[in-house]
């Protein structure tokens, strides 16, 4: 039984330092797959280098959208860089109004950039919203996101955004709030989303997955994330795993499947 961690940042310190390990564990606990996510250009190379390193592993290249405005960069810088043999998406981008605050036209903007390169670059998009479903939604169907897809990454949203989502055909990714006691809504989503539709992550080094929340997450996790998803769903964990690995492949369509 091999699981896809659709969502991680093992460039992260916290990851690095235990590197051998991280990557040993994520064996161990049937984690065959991985997508490294880009948040800053600064950090770039890194992600590459764990994609250069590891034949499973793959990466994307973005800037998420509380990083500083003066991080700006253009459709065309995105996409040249997304032409490198190991990344597979675009992002994370969207918009953040919880730690962004006053005149965020600058992110908004930012945002139309990556979808752009999106298009251009024929590589989907990875999504990241908080508190501002409305405009992301918004943005997403103005500029035709629906030509280059993508996924609703850490989805913490209720079953109404979630819908417009699957109409513009993105992915739902499920990580470790879906396990956290209150999160009624994004359970709630996570057993109607189409199981064609779903994805699994870690998101970590963050939102570790019960039993471990509140430790630095890692992707071995994934594995938790996915038997609370097949239990609510009363289905296998056999058939979480398969579905989320065949989804991701499907989604991601740059990147190769390793064997072993």
């Amino acid at each position: 039984m091999q699981f896809v961690d659709s969502h991680c940042h093992i460039n992260s310190p916290d990851l690095v330092a235990n590197e051998a390990a991280v990557m040993r564990n994520a064996a161990l606990n049937g984690v065959g797959h991985m997508l490294c996510v880009n948040l800053n250009l600064d950090d770039f190379p890194q992600v590459i280098g764990f994609a250069e390193r590891y034949p499973n592993v793959f990466a994307s290249v973005g800037i998420h959208p509380n990083e500083d405005l003066t991080q700006q960069v253009t459709a065309d810088q995105l996409t040249k860089l997304a032409t490198h043999e190991r990344v597979v998406a675009i992002g994370e981008t969207g918009l953040d109004y919880f730690r962004s605050t006053g005149d965020l036209d600058w992110q908004k903007q930012r945002f139309r950039v990556h979808i752009e390169a999106s298009k251009d670059s024929k590589k989907p998009l990875i999504i990241h919203t908080r508190n501002a479903a409305i405009d992301t939604m918004n943005i997403l169907k103005d500029n035709h996101a629906s030509e280059c897809g993508g996924v609703m990454h850490c989805f913490a949203e209720d079953w109404a955004v979630a819908e417009q989502a699957l109409e513009l055909g993105f992915y739902i990714s499920m990580s470790g709030i879906v396990t956290y006691k209150n999160a009624e809504e994004v359970k709630d989503v996570a057993k109607r989303t189409p199981l064609d539709k779903l994805l699994v992550e870690t998101d970590s080094p963050y939102l570790a997955p019960v039993p471990h929340r509140g430790k630095t997450n890692e992707p071995a996790f994934v594995k938790h994330t996915a038997e609370y998803i097949a239990e609510l769903r009363g289905i296998s964990l056999n058939d979480i795993a398969k579905a989320t690995t065949s989804n991701f492949f499907k989604l991601f369509r740059h990147a190769q499947a390793v064997s072993g």
